[in-house]
């Protein structure tokens, strides 16, 4: 009884941990650094540089992630939500899109996080590093997460930049 009730404690340790310094260090990537970059250098340029810092980042974290064997994030876990079917509308919606496939998973999830949570996710097994399949997945999730974010920011610079120029110039 007293080994559960700490194993319950060093989880809930490790979430907390991973969880906070995850948030952390997206918000700064996505919401600080990556309109920055996009601003100074433009659209193409902007996107490239954050492309890349994308890729060094997610594969670092992956490594971490494989390294630790702790599942800080609460990945394994999140895998269950496949299959839910409870009263949140967002819920069953996602979950209709990762019933579709590896392809509508793979579109949907590089939006809504990075490279490393969508191969986290998508692939068999746990903390066993990337075999090909991985690589593959970690790459289309790069290329179709960084393309929706750098058009996202740049489409928000350009209609700050517009409402700028509008109502406060």
């Amino acid at each position: 009884m007293e080994v559960e009730k700490q194993e319950i404690k060093d989880r809930f340790a490790w979430l907390t941990l991973g969880i906070s310094a995850k948030w952390l260090s997206d918000n700064a990537f996505d919401y600080v650094l990556y309109p920055y970059v996009i601003y100074k250098t433009g659209i193409l340029s902007g996107g490239i540089v954050m492309t890349f810092l994308s890729f060094l980042a997610c594969l670092l974290t992956m490594k971490l992630y494989d390294l630790t064997k702790k599942d800080w994030l609460g990945i394994e876990t999140i895998k269950e939500i496949k299959y839910y079917d409870g009263k949140r509308k967002a819920g069953r919606i996602a979950s209709w899109i990762l019933q579709r496939g590896d392809p509508a998973s793979l579109v949907f999830l590089s939006i809504q996080f990075d490279p490393f949570i969508t191969t986290a996710y998508m692939r068999h097994g746990k903390f066993n590093g990337m075999n090909k399949r991985d690589w593959k997945i970690f790459t289309g999730s790069l290329i179709i997460g960084n393309a929706y974010w750098t058009l996202a920011c740049y489409m928000g610079l350009t209609l700050f930049d517009w409402g700028w120029r509008t109502f406060v110039k």
